[in-house]
């Protein structure tokens, strides 16, 4: 990847698209939401394809990420927490919180940031009926 300089941040292309960054979150997406966005995506997404993969009927899922900044230490990311709530069909909370932690150990971002980034998860499940 290219990072071109511009007047306030920098910019990228990406397959996608034009990706700008910035600090003042006017001009571009804040790095650190950038990389908190990585790691709640990359989760996400690993555990929803570890359901589907066991056929878990999912209506729906999405994912909050809060995060906790130490303003004397440069603002430092210190802790991620994420919590899953999954909207689905007969949800086994065993299994699910099983396949959570699987998840956990398969998305690469989880795992770059490990032991420099506290990453907490909690999940909440709606159980909905047919």
């Amino acid at each position: 990847m290219t990072y071109m300089m511009k007047d306030q941040g920098v910019r990228t292309e990406l397959s996608y698209g034009e990706l700008n960054i910035a600090g003042d979150e006017t001009y571009g997406f804040r790095p650190y939401q950038l990389l908190v966005s990585s790691v709640a995506a990359c989760s996400s997404s690993v555990f929803r394809k570890i359901l589907e993969k066991q056929r878990v009927q999912l209506a729906d899922m999405t994912t909050t990420a809060e995060v906790e900044r130490n303003p004397d230490e440069a603002n430092r990311i210190e802790k991620i927490s994420l919590e899953y709530t999954v909207k689905g069909y007969d949800l086994d909370p065993e299994k699910l919180h099983k396949n959570m932690a699987l998840a956990r150990k398969n998305c690469s971002m989880v795992r770059s940031v490990e032991g420099s980034i506290e990453i907490e998860e909690s999940l909440n499940i709606i159980q909905l009926s047919q």
